[in-house]
């Protein structure tokens, strides 16, 4: 009965076919060792990939044995690969849990390459999308983090996900088979084994259909998600632009916080930074808001600008191209942005090249008085980020030109004029 229902599921998800092969995610628990033994009996073509993370000593040398054992009564081809985890999460700055995840997918990904597999089976099951959907809700999240775990993701399959943990277990008794269980599974010291062993029971004894009931909901959102990401995408296409997310038409729409959300949250921001973000809308110019994967909310004028949270640049990305020329009263001075021209007589200093900084003082071109480049860059209604990334040619402390924008004054070519420098903005 119980893989008669697993093939119905393959089937009705159209997860694979009789002729794919499969590489098997094969940890040595209940629920890996019951996705080899079922997939197997039905006929799939199997091969088995096992990771040894080294992260609970002997436990883990005891699981690669059983694995060993397993695949070789199986006669299933299998893999192996150890990894040192612990150094991988500190030089990445990662937790424990995300690096033995990256390292995972990672191999699996190589080795069903290598093995011209078609998909990779891991073992999730209904319990697991249960605690997934608990997890989501805890932490705060949209629709998409309460459809629970889907089972296709790519290449990543995800055959169990209509039976549960009791049910993998019953079978596996009813078979005989033996598996291994990870003493980390009984602790509660991580998030989801508490949602497991304590959160749940707790909630079973108001409902103990619960999980079920989140499975269904789950279920439910996933086709609720197919509308609500049509309406999203046709807003974002109408409130992003190339210079950023444009705060008049976002506060147009019919749910703008939600627009804001599905956008920046797979950028790294969680919902309460989200709400702060939204908040910033109608406030003054220059909040920023910094995510956990190196993404920059900074609110503008009329823009939320986003950027990647770099080092600043050491070098403007143009080079400028200089040269020299006698005056005559022939020549007609460029009126383009990208190019400036100087009276070279006056400049008594070698040329730098620099980003400008608060204090930045010049005369604006045209203008006897001076400006602070501040308020220049102000008036022109610069976005902050293009205030960052503003440079300044000097000679020695006097600002020469504002690169691209304006030239000072003092330097202008006049009817006195014997040389001129001519300089060239140019992009590569």
């Amino acid at each position: 009965m119980l893989k008669r229902r697993v093939s119905q599921y393959i089937e009705k998800e159209k997860l694979f076919s009789l002729e794919d092969r499969i590489l098997v995610a094969l940890s040595g628990g209940a629920d890996s060792v019951a996705l080899l033994r079922i997939l197997l009996s039905l006929g799939y073509k199997c091969k088995a990939a096992h990771c040894n993370f080294h992260l609970r000593g002997e436990e883990s040398d005891r699981d690669e044995v059983f694995v060993r054992q397993l695949c070789s009564q199986l006669k299933t081809e299998l893999h192996i690969i150890h990894f040192q985890t612990n150094e991988y999460a500190e030089k990445q700055k990662i937790s424990i849990e995300m690096a033995a995840r990256e390292l995972r997918y990672n191999w699996f990904a190589e080795l069903k390459d290598k093995t011209n597999a078609n998909v990779i089976a891991v073992a999730h099951h209904q319990d697991d999308s249960a605690e997934t959907i608990l997890l989501n809700l805890i932490r705060g999240t949209g629709i998409n983090g309460l459809r629970g775990i889907r089972p296709k993701n790519g290449d990543i399959v995800r055959p169990l996900l209509c039976i549960t943990r009791n049910e993998i277990t019953d079978y596996l008794q009813f078979i005989n088979q033996d598996y291994i269980t990870d003493s980390t599974n009984l602790q509660d010291e991580y998030i989801r084994n508490k949602i497991r062993l304590r959160l749940i029971p707790l909630m079973e004894e108001i409902n103990p259909s619960v999980k079920e009931g989140l499975t269904h909901t789950g279920n439910h959102l996933n086709e609720v998600q197919k509308v609500y990401e049509k309406a999203i995408a046709e807003s974002i296409s109408r409130v992003r632009t190339s210079d950023g997310i444009h705060i008049g038409t976002l506060l147009a729409e019919v749910s703008p916080q939600a627009v804001l959300f599905e956008i920046l949250y797979p950028l790294g921001f969680n919902s309460s930074q989200t709400d702060n973000i939204f908040q910033s809308l109608n406030g003054q110019p220059g909040k920023q808001f910094i995510s956990n994967q190196g993404w920059r909310v900074i609110k503008d004028r009329e823009y939320l600008l986003i950027k990647r949270n770099t080092e600043p640049a050491l070098s403007p990305s143009y080079s400028l191209e200089i040269r020299e020329e006698l005056y005559t009263t022939d020549f007609v001075i460029p009126r383009e942005k990208h190019i400036a021209c100087f009276d070279a007589d006056k400049i008594k200093n070698p040329l730098e090249i620099r980003k400008w900084k608060q204090g930045d003082e010049f005369y604006p071109f045209g203008m006897k008085g001076k400006k602070k480049v501040s308020d220049y860059l102000t008036d022109k209604k610069f976005s902050i980020l293009q205030k960052e990334n503003q440079w300044i040619l000097c000679e020695g402390k006097n600002i020469l030109w504002i690169i691209g924008e304006r030239t000072d004054n003092r330097y202008r070519i006049e009817s006195d004029t014997q040389r001129i420098l001519i300089i060239k903005q140019y992009f590569e």
